[in-house]
């Protein structure tokens, strides 16, 4: 989540992570293991290492390094460091669209068997597509995510099942709160979004090897929705700059009946505003097609074991172990996290605590996983330059324009 910033400021950011420790370390005999991952604001990953710490018994010591809050710059960090076979990334946070540039590059190491059959039992299908390259196993899944159709339950009695219904709503709204709030700026967000319609409409944007672009009929549908809403009353006057949290502050403020959005503004709005927090309903991600299914998004963080650790046994006991059902729980409730875990949604006082999570593991083991391909940094960037701003989206050239550049993109092969 979130857009490119500039060289130098990922530059100092690289500064200041290597200074943090180079190397593969270790204190009285217990391996130190570093893990780079953004600082999760409600503190579920650093409760984690200090879960698996304890429980490791001395096994392995998990020492924390932060990590910009934005993926872009996340992934800088990390690629300019693993480009440099750096030994001391042991553990890494990584974005789930992010596994095969990393595997392909050997970046990351695939799970043993043991693990990785640990690790596969129980996980929701969605994420662990994710997780996988080329049939093997190279990350475990931390906690997944998906949008929902988040809405004013004091304004909208039925909320619409298709993206057209959604539109057509909020024009009928009218005024203030007759907006649909959601990620239009040129950024990964976008990206996710058209991904999304394009599954909905039953097409995709590459072929399963990451290698061949498929992109077809189902993209204009998907174009002349971003169109619409970018030229309806029921834009936000911003929408070719809103992200996540821009449409969470909207929403709260009392300027959208509609958000479509991750659940982590379900916290939010509790601890913000307590009041809004009681009228908030959810509904099932709109349909682009209203005789096909919704695909919603399915993003996430998964752990992944970095491709040059001096200690590649304790790191994948420890991606385990950050993942486990204790700790996903404790991600779900305290930061909003969904967890990947099927028994998570099985038990009771979870469910009690987090309303939604029928409609989360149904949308996230039906859900839309974006493109995987070595190259999708680039793809991605390709997308998000022809639909954002969405109000200048060419339908009538969109699938040529994307074939093109999707096609300079996969031969660019370009991994930073």
């Amino acid at each position: 989540m979130g857009g490119v910033r500039s060289i130098v400021a990922a530059t100092l950011l690289l500064a200041a992570v290597v200074a943090a420790g180079c190397g593969g370390s270790s204190s009285g005999g217990t391996p130190t293991l570093n893990l780079w991952v953004f600082n999760e604001p409600s503190g579920a990953f650093t409760d984690a290492i200090a879960n698996c710490n304890k429980q490791s018994h001395g096994a392995y010591k998990i020492v924390f390094n932060a990590l910009s809050n934005n993926a872009d710059a996340q992934r800088q960090a990390l690629v300019r460091r693993l480009a440099a076979k750096d030994s001391s990334i042991d553990l890494m946070g990584m974005d789930v669209i992010w596994t095969a540039e990393f595997a392909d590059a050997g970046w990351i190491k695939p799970f043993p068997a043991r693990y990785a059959d640990q690790i596969k039992r129980g996980t929701l299908a969605g994420p662990l597509k994710t997780a996988t390259w080329q049939g093997k196993l190279y990350a475990a899944p931390a906690n997944t995510n998906t949008q929902l159709l988040w809405y004013r339950k004091d304004i909208v009695k039925n909320p619409p099942k298709t993206w057209d219904g959604l539109i057509s709503a909020a024009e009928k709204i009218g005024g203030k709160l007759g907006h649909v709030e959601i990620q239009g700026a040129q950024y990964e967000g976008v990206t996710v979004w058209f991904n999304s319609l394009v599954a909905g409409a039953g097409g995709t944007i590459l072929g399963p090897s990451g290698r061949t672009v498929t992109v077809g009929p189902t993209a204009k549908r998907a174009a002349q929705i971003m169109s619409r809403l970018a030229h309806s009353s029921a834009a936000d006057p911003s929408l070719a700059s809103q992200k996540e949290d821009q449409n969470r502050l909207a929403f709260e403020q009392g300027s959208a009946a509609f958000e479509v959005n991750y659940p982590f503004i379900y916290p939010s709005a509790k601890a913000d505003d307590p009041k809004l927090f009681k009228k908030i309903g959810w509904a099932p991600y709109p349909r682009t097609d209203p005789n096909k299914p919704e695909r919603a998004p399915v993003g996430g963080i998964n752990w992944g074991v970095g491709g040059y650790t001096q200690h590649p046994n304790q790191a994948f006991a420890a991606a385990a172990c950050m993942r486990n059902l204790q700790n996903q729980r404790i991600a779900a409730l305290k930061g909003g996290l969904p967890p990947t875990l099927a028994k998570l949604y099985d038990t009771p006082g979870f469910v009690k605590s987090y309303p939604f999570a029928a409609l989360i593991r149904h949308e996230v083991n039906t859900g839309a996983v974006r493109p995987k391909s070595p190259a999708y940094a680039d793809v991605s960037l390709a997308i998000a330059k022809t639909v954002s701003p969405p109000s200048s989206i060419n339908v009538k050239s969109v699938v040529s324009d994307l074939r093109s550049l999707i096609k300079d993109a996969l031969n660019s092969q370009a991994l930073l």
